[in-house]
Formats: structure tokens, sequence, C-alpha cells
């Protein structure tokens, strides 16, 4: 399994991060989590085949993790030749379907049906779906928005946890309990909490209750780089921490 953190950044355009989405390569599946703006055209920067997405997953509806999927859907069919012809899978929590359509409305209804496949399906917290192979998904409800997830991709004998956008929650991380890896938002510094995302000090609580092999931050706005984030996590956390830059990669190999 490979992790890729394609967009490491948020709402506020800074330099050197796109927005949200993070890839996942565990064949037969390629998982783009999160397709905020930018990542797109960041996956092309990386020489990442865009082409050979499988599935995309939305962990919930805020522009900053789905203004890109349009951007996707219309680069698969006019943006290679010849065509995509290959099916795509989006997955995400419910009303994922309503945003689709809301996004058919906007763009036209042609940006569903482009010459390939496209399944939309919901998931509910607590449900768990193959993929593909031997590729597992599955989430669970976080304190963000009304429909937010986070998700969980299990293959090879190895778990990545990817926390969308959440504020603290102690159910998370006893979900996310010795996964490989922790890939979690950082959002804003102490100064500047809010119930609905994280800062440093709570990443390091929530690393000390999930015990990672690896935690991963991600989502970082402005503030929050001015700060030592690693000193702050260690207070409460100390497994190794690794800050995620656009175009971080980790191989994890099968157990």
């Amino acid at each position: 399994m490979r992790l890729t953190t394609v967009g490491t950044g948020t709402a506020a355009p800074t330099a050197g991060r796109v927005q949200s989405g993070h890839l996942i390569d565990a064949a037969p599946v390629r998982l783009l989590m999160d397709c905020g703006s930018g990542v797109a055209a960041r996956m092309a920067d990386l020489s990442i085949r865009w082409q050979d997405i499988t599935h995309v997953a939305i962990t919930h509806f805020h522009a900053d993790h789905i203004i890109d999927l349009p951007t996707l859907l219309y680069a698969w069919r006019y943006g290679d030749l010849p065509p995509r012809s290959r099916g795509i899978e989006i997955v995400g929590p419910r009303g994922t379907v309503r945003l689709l359509s809301r996004f058919a409305g906007l763009f036209g209804e042609g940006l569903l049906s482009l010459g390939f496949p496209v399944t939309v399906r919901e998931l509910a917290p607590g449900d768990r779906v193959i993929l593909g192979g031997d590729v597992a998904l599955s989430c669970v409800e976080v304190p963000h928005t009304e429909e937010s997830v986070a998700y969980s991709v299990e293959s090879g004998g190895r778990r990545v946890v990817y926390t969308g956008d959440t504020g603290p929650d102690e159910a998370l991380g006893r979900w996310a309990r010795e996964c490989d890896v922790l890939l979690s938002e950082c959002s804003l510094p102490d100064a500047m909490a809010l119930a609905t995302h994280l800062t440093p000090t709570q990443c390091g609580a929530l690393g000390a209750a999930a015990r990672p092999g690896l935690l991963a931050l991600t989502h970082f706005y402005p503030p929050v780089e001015a700060v030592d984030i690693r000193a702050l996590v260690g207070a409460s956390f100390d497994g190794p921490v690794a800050l995620a830059t656009d175009g971080w990669t980790l191989e994890l190999e099968e157990r």
C-alpha cells in the first residue's frame, strides 16, 4: 500500500499547498480521498496518473474537499485520448447522491454521463465495503459537519486511517487504535482552537489514544505553521510524527 498526500492545505490559499486530497495505491485500487481545489493539477505536477484512479471517497461537503471533483470527471472524458471507458466509483456519506446531482445542475447534466459509468455509493457510519481485491473501506462519524466521516483503508494487513476534518473525539481515537498510519488534520494553533478542528495539542492527544505506527499531519492553515507543531504533539504522543507536504509519499509493505 502506498499513501501520497497530494494536497495538504485548507480553504486558505497557501503557497506550496493545494486543498485536501490524499491518494491510496493498493492494487487493483487507486483511491483518492477528498478532492479539493488544485488536487487535479497537483497530481499532474507530481506525475501521478490521475487517469488510473478507480475510486474517490469524500469525507464531507465543504468546498476545499470536493470542488475539483467536476474537474476530474471532465478530465477523464476530455483530458486524455482515448477517453476513459472504465467506470469510476464515488463514495461518500449520506447526501453524496444529492451533491453529485447538484454538481450536474451547475455544470450540466452531462457531468455524470461522459461516456464511462459513474457509480455513487453512500456509506453510513460503521459500514465496511470491499473496493477491489482485499482493499476494504470503512467509515465512522466525526464532529465537523452533519455528514462528516473519517475513513479507514485496509489492505495487505495494513491500515491507514484518514480523519478528514474533525474536532476532538475520543471515539475516533479508539476506532483508529493501532493503525499503521493515522493521517490527521492539524488545522489551527491552540490560541485559535475550534470545536470542529484539531490543534497540535489535540493531535497529540489523538495520537496518544490511537497509538498509530505513524501520526501524519495534514490540513494546515497558515497560523498553525508558525508554532512548533512537533513539540506540541510530542507533549502527549511519543511516537513518530510526520508533517505532510504536497507530494509526500509513504510505502507500507504487506504483512
